[in-house]
Order: structure tokens, then sequence, then C-alpha cells
């Protein structure tokens, strides 16, 4: 009667840099696994320390004086249990497989990809998205229409109440204008907030080169960006009042 040889046994196969399903003869010796898990992991075989674990059981050393003639059978496998291989050469000395900046990465110069026929950016070409639309607004527009946006979402409305961010400006008044100011320097069309402050702490009366864009006093008034304004039940600080109270 003849006796047949072991069947192979699936094991999970670990490293600091690979992990893998593999197929082990239980008669390979030590010295065998480890020369086939060389191109597996990465580390050469004479640097290989390896450990097999079973489920919750503490890990078993794979290792014997003689590697070449110690088979693999001595030792408890069972399917799926991990052997994991660990690099014993000095840090400088090991190679890093996860980190992808050692990688060099290939860039195609932008006339060779915008030449191509075979792009997203000859797809939107064709289809006419994006900056291709010659309907889309241009990046001026969309900036005001943000600007717009954010006059509606902050309640920014004409005879509001407000005071002037940040908190450590203090600063209140009434909203009386909101729109372009184009004799302001900037990106043209873009909703500028006239304040009428309620103490001349201001820049104006609200005119801007000679053109009048609200009624107020002298030096009390003021024109601001939306994020400046924030709308709420201000009353008119008195200071004068504040002062009798301590006297």
């Amino acid at each position: 009667m003849s006796l047949r040889p072991a069947a192979d046994i699936p094991l999970l196969i670990t490293s600091p840099n690979a992990s893998s399903e593999r197929r082990i003869t239980p008669s390979w010796s030590i010295a065998q696994l480890k020369t086939r898990l060389e191109p597996i992991t990465g580390i050469p075989a004479t640097a290989q320390k390896l450990t097999l674990r079973l489920g919750s059981q503490h890990a078993a050393a794979i290792e014997a004086a003689n590697e070449e003639d110690v088979q693999l059978s001595t030792f408890p496998l069972q399917p799926y249990a991990e052997i994991y291989v660990q690099d014993t050469r000095p840090a400088a000395a090991r190679t890093d497989f996860t980190d992808v900046s050692l990688v060099e990465k290939y860039s195609m110069p932008a006339e060779e990809y915008e030449a191509r026929n075979d792009s997203v950016l000859a797809w939107k070409k064709a289809q006419k998205l994006g900056r291709f639309d010659p309907n889309a607004p241009s990046i001026e527009e969309q900036k005001v229409r943000a600007l717009e946006r954010e006059v509606e979402e902050r309640g920014i409305a004409l005879n509001k109440r407000c005071r002037l961010l940040p908190a450590t400006d203090d600063r209140r008044g009434t909203i009386r204008f909101i729109g372009p100011v184009p004799q302001i320097p900037g990106l043209p069309g873009q909703p500028w907030i006239g304040i009428a402050l309620d103490e001349p702490t201001g820049k104006n009366d609200g005119s801007v080169a000679g053109v009048r864009h609200f009624e107020c006093s002298p030096n009390c008034g003021v024109f601001v960006r939306p994020e400046r304004v924030e709308v709420g039940d201000f009353p008119v600080l008195d200071d004068l009042a504040e002062e009798m109270e301590e006297i």
C-alpha cells in the first residue's frame, strides 16, 4: 500500500507590505517555504522570521536549527491559519512598497492632453459643458451671483437695523442702500451695502465720487461688503446715557 502525500493547505500569508491566500504543501521544508515567500512579500529568505497564528491562540514561531531538513508538517497547520512574515533587516534596508510617494509618476503635458480626442476634456468640449458652454456665466458673473445670494441668505434688506462685523467694530446703523457702486474699484456689478451709521464714524454722507446713493448725515455713511453685515434688532447705542449712569 502506497502512502499519499498530504494535501495542500490554504493559508493566509501576511507581511508589512502584502497579504494574500496561498496553498502550502506540508512536505516543504521551512527553507523551501521561505524561498517561495520571497517573491510574494519582497523579503529575502535570509531575513524572514515566520510565525504561525491559529485563531485566538498565541503565535508560534516556525523555525528550526536546520531549516533545510525540518518539514512544515511538524507544525500544527490548519486551513486558513495565518503565517506572518517579519522583515528582520534594519529599517533603512527595507523597501516600503506602501509609500506611493516613492513611485515615479507620469504627468502628461497639457498640450498633448488637449490634443487627445478620447479624454474627459474632449467629451466636455463636444457636449459644450462647463467653460465650453457658450451660455455659461463668466467667473466674474458667478462671483457677483454668489454675493447676491449672500445678501439674500443674510436677510439683508433696506431699512433693517444692523451692526458691522467683526463684533469688535461695534458700529451700528440702518441699511439704506443695496446694489452696485461703480465708483468703488473692484468687481463690476457686485452688490455693496450702504449703511447710515448711528454716529459720525463713517467715511461719507451716502455719496461716492460725487454720486449719491442714499441720504445720511456727514461722516455717517459707509459702504461695506455683505459679509460684514449682521442684521438684527440692534438698538441705537446711547453713550451719553451710559456715562450719566456712571456719574
